[in-house]
């Protein structure tokens, strides 16, 4: 494949400045909620407007470009919106207009404290997942991944309890560490390698790496590459994820869906197939023991999901779990597998959002977080647990529902490397998910609630949450539905990363 056919355009850079405005405009008005929120509410929609405007030219196969700052030579502020990071660029804009209405209603309704203070960086996590995307070059990555970390531990560390500042400090530690120890000399040894830190402008598999350089130190780097995304919490550096659970629910639905962990594993994906490209990887062999570390969390990770009562916890677990869909995926290295990997990332997202998002509504109304207290709940909270079921269904891949769609793939893609124990991984997986999710809609469903539970005490009314956080939520379980039975919007964006190989899934998958 040809370089990309690149526009040099402000609409990149337009795209985080709209939303770093909306932030300092939060910031700048603490006395006044109604106009606090409505900055929030117009950054996330003049930003998912601004990323939607570059769509077609995407599509079409073109790149967006702009180098605001030169700091030294080889080293740049570099916005660059190509069809991968438009994946991630579309998700985080268009679920952050969602959750910021959810918001609304959960800390009002909550009367919870430092408001300002919480939408503020909240707006700033979304400026950095959004600079994520549309990074250029590696420098460009490296800072807003930390401008994610920075601004989203005053998130985790929320409620100001011993518990908060525990688990906002395991979370600072884990993340602005691994980015430091590991990212960093990584992103080193690359300009020292390759004498760029700019991305491939020509698609997934060439990467940036000459051909004579030092194998072992290209291996290095890329080991430090996978050390130092902790976000993407491949097992061991998990740990951080299930105690920033102590977060108030929409920053776990912010963490678990959108920004932090979406920029872990998008970064993964940047860093293998635009600074590694799958020619290398595949020459060195590094796909197939990433791939396996990936499996080992998958399973892992969902085993430990199936001991959790806390409904949070067991989410948290099943997004250490699904997170590393998208790496194997990716890992796997054949055009359908790669495919899955990336559309998981939009797929995840919706439905992970719903399920926390749906998780922080029965915390408004009813008071609960344990799954044994839940009996009978759909009773009083009928659309939430709608949502909660489709939701579920989406994580556990039944047909319909988005979440088939990526398991169809990465299985795909598995065959097509003739690599069937991943296949098993896919199938234990699913058996895993099942075994977690499907006690919870049982419960909530079909049990009768007993002396003491929640659904006993408030009677056999409704009562749902507030209006502004069931719509949000229900809005996104209809979401995973429609990108189940139409999952072509991602899935074409996904083409255009490098049309002359992924296109390739349309050749025979046996064909050995």
């Amino acid at each position: 494949m040809e370089t990309v056919e690149t526009i040099i355009s402000v609409r990149p850079l337009l795209a985080v400045v709209i939303a770093t405005a909306a932030s300092l405009l939060i910031m700048a008005t603490p006395r006044r909620p109604n106009l606090r929120e409505t900055w929030s509410v117009l950054g996330a929609v003049g930003t998912f407007l601004t990323v939607l405007s570059m769509t077609p030219q995407v599509l079409a196969g073109k790149a967006f470009e702009i180098t605001p700052f030169v700091i030294l030579p080889g080293i740049s502020l570099k916005f660059r919106v190509d069809a991968l990071g438009m994946i991630f660029g579309t998700i985080s804009s268009f679920l952050w207009i969602l959750v910021t209405f959810y918001n609304i209603g959960y800390m009002r309704s909550l009367k919870e404290h430092a408001q300002t203070r919480y939408y503020f960086c909240f707006a700033v996590a979304i400026v950095g997942a959004v600079g994520v995307a549309f990074s250029g070059n590696l420098f460009t990555l490296y800072f807003f991944y930390e401008i994610i970390t920075i601004f989203t531990y005053p998130l985790v560390a929320h409620h100001q309890d011993e518990e908060a500042y525990e688990g906002a400090r395991k979370y600072i530690v884990y993340l602005t560490g691994t980015a430091k120890s590991f990212f960093l000399p990584a992103v080193v040894l690359t300009y020292i390698l390759a004498g760029t830190l700019d991305f491939a402008p020509w698609g997934i598999t060439k990467g940036i790496f000459p051909a004579d350089a030092n194998p072992t130190l290209v291996t290095i780097t890329y080991v430090l590459y996978l050390a130092g995304f902790a976000k993407a919490a491949i097992m061991p550096l998990h740990n951080w994820l299930p105690s920033a659970m102590v977060a108030p629910t929409p920053v776990s639905a912010l963490l678990h869906a959108v920004a932090v962990v979406k920029a872990g594993v998008f970064c993964v994906a940047r860093v293998m197939l635009s600074v590694f490209g799958v020619n290398l990887l595949n020459s060195l062999n590094l796909g197939l023991p990433t791939a396996y570390a990936a499996s080992f969390t998958i399973v892992m990770a969902s085993v430990i999901a199936l001991t959790k009562d806390d409904l949070k916890a067991r989410l948290a677990y099943s997004t250490v779990s699904q997170l590393s869909y998208v790496i194997l995926g990716v890992a796997l290295l054949t055009p359908n597998a790669v495919t899955g990997g990336l559309v998981h990332i939009a797929n995840h997202a919706f439905s992970k959002i719903t399920l926390f998002m749906c998780a922080g509504a029965i915390y408004v109304a009813l008071h609960t977080k344990k799954i044994s207290e839940m009996s009978g709940i759909a009773r009083q909270m009928p659309f939430t647990i709608a949502a909660f079921s489709v939701a579920s269904l989406s994580m556990i891949g039944v047909p319909l529902v988005c979440g088939f769609v990526s398991k169809w793939y990465i299985g795909l893609g598995a065959m097509q490397a003739h690599q069937g124990f991943f296949l098993i991984v896919l199938l234990a997986s699913t058996i895993l998910n099942t075994g977690y999710f499907f006690p919870i809609i049982y419960k909530t469903i079909f049990e009768k609630p007993r002396e003491g539970d929640p659904a006993a005490h408030y009677g056999s009314g409704l009562h749902e949450a507030p209006a502004v956080m069931v719509v949000p939520l229900f809005l996104t379980a209809i979401g995973s539905v429609v990108m189940g039975l139409y999952p072509d919007y991602f899935l074409n964006i996904i083409k255009a990363v490098d049309p002359d190989y992924l296109l390739q899934m349309a050749k025979a998958v046996f064909k050995s």
